[in-house]
């Protein structure tokens, strides 16, 4: 069968469509047809109407969202593949995070890019499911061609399709069970199943805690009392060397380089003072470049002289405060320090921590106490603050050397996670993984239920909005039931991901959920069909609903878009 493809976005390309027409020709596909030329274009190109398919501009947008849809639908779940991506600077990446893999796509079509933002607002949100709602919502697009095609109006199905997205938040929430933040158990189980899908899964019992108590730390005493928390709190220091085992939870502050000293200076401090300094330690200069030129060796002498008397004056004054260990921010204008300056801290017994960057400041002043210090006139001892224990520590597996503050005041109550891996590929991967989970335990806070996983929400909402849709009438009940098909694209494919039979898993799911069992989901490690509660695979109820609500919202504002207006 031969095809022809036709732009006629005005009455030239008609003309220009009859003069290409060819005997041989039996389907035409008229691309971003005007609904008023149809007949004009039946009539000119003598064809009956049966034999020509219009491709409208939301069947172009279905084409484009399902592809990018189908592109990261195999990262689903536990038994999910990941990709490899190489980036055009040449970098490799490997993740299976969805939004990590649609942010590093380079997608054109305007539709498409809906598609990675709703993924990013789900990152956002919640943190997970990511990949999860860009799937719903390619098998809803596929779900309004279907309806389309029957004749329904768009705005009819839109309408329709918020009001299944509502029916269905409704519905998990009856199913879902509350949970306690004080119930570190059941946070860990939620945290768990999160991290089952990750590349570091294999660390789960490692990682699972440690996002939790990195979480429940920095609530504070009552964690029951939160509405929410703010993950910059917690900060995420890499160090190459080791394995993902060696990571740890650190109460205090850590920073990714040694101490900087010169010969006899200290690497150990106890009952530190610690001051933050903004200026440099270093001879000043003038704001524009210029050059002194010294005539005898005397002047030379008489400058250098002057640099040291100018450099110790600074460091007597930095002791005078109290201070023992001394941060420097990094500077851009000029030299932070030199070689003088660390020599004169060393010989004074001061701890000397360089090239703090300029991001970190806030961080280091709400976790250790202390003031940012802009001039040395203004240093002052209730400027400075305290740890009982600072310094140098080397990593096993490495043999690089980190600073350690412990046993810190931590009036912001912030907390570090020390990540180590083997290569690069690793510590970005376990980065990622540890931060989606710190945020699946902050969907908790915000929402403090727990669903089923394995699929079990997305069945029970599909089949109690089926049987919702048999009690409707009009256009909602066709709606209603496309869009709880489209719903079991989840079970679906952690079925086809877990090399299981989808078909068959999908109707025992129906029928366990039919008989009344509400945690029933797919097992994916044993095959069959269990109940998620008993398994401990949970989830929290923000991630779903967030992916349906995220999901419903993009499908409806490209199912409202019937035309491409391109501003050159």
């Amino acid at each position: 069968m031969g095809y022809m493809i036709v732009w006629c976005g005005a009455r030239a390309s008609i003309r220009k469509a009859v003069l290409c027409n060819h005997k041989e020709t039996y389907r035409i596909l008229f691309s971003y047809c005007p609904s008023r030329y149809s007949a004009t274009l039946e009539k000119a190109l003598n064809f009956p109407s049966s034999t020509i398919c219009y491709l409208t501009f939301k069947n172009m947008h279905s084409t484009d969202t399902q592809a990018v849809a189908a592109a990261i639908r195999t990262s689903l779940g536990p038994r999910g593949m990941d990709k490899l991506m190489q980036l055009p600077s040449g970098e490799v990446l490997i993740s299976n995070d969805g939004a990590t893999i649609l942010s590093k796509m380079n997608v054109l079509h305007p539709a498409a890019k809906m598609l990675v933002e709703c993924s990013q607002s789900q990152d956002i949100e919640a943190g997970d499911g990511t990949t999860s709602v860009v799937v719903i919502a390619g098998d809803l697009l596929d779900a309004c061609s279907e309806l389309l095609s029957k004749g329904i109006h768009p705005a009819m199905i839109a309408s329709s399709f918020y009001k299944a997205a509502e029916q269905c938040t409704q519905l998990l929430k009856k199913a879902a069970q509350p949970v306690d933040m004080n119930d570190r158990e059941s946070l860990i189980h939620a945290v768990q199943t999160c991290l089952s899908s990750k590349v570091v899964s294999q660390n789960s019992d490692l990682l699972a805690p440690l996002a939790v108590d990195s979480v429940l730390g920095i609530l504070g005493d009552n964690p029951s009392d939160a509405v929410n928390v703010d993950l910059r709190d917690i900060r995420m220091v890499e160090q190459l060397g080791g394995t993902v085992d060696d990571t740890e939870l650190v109460p205090g502050l850590v920073f990714d380089k040694g101490s900087t000293k010169t010969a006899g200076g200290p690497s150990q401090v106890e009952n530190a003072k610690v001051a933050l300094i903004q200026f440099c330690l270093s001879a000043p200069k003038t704001d524009m470049d210029n050059n002194v030129v010294v005539s005898d060796y005397a002047a030379m002498d008489r400058i250098l002289r002057d640099e040291r008397k100018y450099i110790l004056n600074m460091c007597k004054k930095i002791k005078k405060s109290g201070a023992n260990v001394v941060l420097i921010q990094k500077s851009i204008l000029r030299d932070a320090y030199n070689e003088l300056s660390l020599h004169f801290l060393a010989k004074m017994g001061i701890l000397v921590v360089t090239d703090i960057e300029r991001t970190d400041v806030e961080f280091v002043c709400r976790t250790l106490g202390c003031t940012p210090v802009p001039h040395v006139d203004s240093l002052s001892p209730e400027k400075l603050g305290s740890a009982e224990h600072v310094g140098d520590v080397v990593l096993p597996g490495s043999g690089h050397k980190v600073v350690k503050f412990v046993g810190v005041a931590n009036p912001g109550r912030t907390s570090t996670v020390l990540l180590r891996g083997s290569n690069e590929l690793v510590l970005a991967e376990a980065n990622r993984s540890v931060h989606d989970a710190q945020c699946v335990v902050r969907s908790l806070v915000k929402q403090r239920y727990l669903i089923a996983g394995g699929g079990a929400a997305e069945t029970e909402a599909s089949l109690r909005l089926r049987e919702l849709a048999l009690e409707t009438t009009g256009m909602d009940s066709h709606c209603f039931k496309a869009y709880a098909d489209a719903l079991e694209v989840i079970p679906y494919t952690l079925a086809e991901n877990a090399g299981l039979k989808p078909i068959e898993i999908v109707t025992e799911l129906r029928k366990a959920h039919a008989e009344g069992t509400i945690g029933a989901g797919i097992d994916v490690k044993k095959g069959h069909i269990s109940n998620m509660y008993n398994k401990n695979v949970v989830q929290p109820l923000l991630v779903t609903t967030s992916a349906i609500k995220l999901a419903t919202e993009t499908v409806c504002m490209i199912l409202k878009v019937d035309d491409l207006v391109v501003v050159v």
